[in-house]
């Protein structure tokens, strides 16, 4: 279940990432331009990007912990 959800957030992280380098370097909001100027489908696409962003930051123990055995 852990490891269908890491890949799950850090599909969605990439897809966020990718989305800002879009805005930084041709100011082209990917998912606006797809799904609307903060329809509620938007709004939860960058939810669920922000909250796989904030799940991923728990990879940091997991992965120190896992190196430590």
């Amino acid at each position: 279940m852990s490891k269908g959800l890491d890949y799950t957030a850090i599909t969605l992280v990439i897809i966020g990432a990718v989305n800002w380098g879009l805005i930084g370097f041709f100011k082209l909001d990917l998912v606006n331009l797809v799904f609307g100027d903060l329809t509620w489908i938007s709004r939860l696409i960058y939810a669920l990007v922000g909250l796989s962003g904030l799940y991923l930051l728990s990879l940091y123990g997991r992965v120190t912990s896992l190196g430590e055995k």
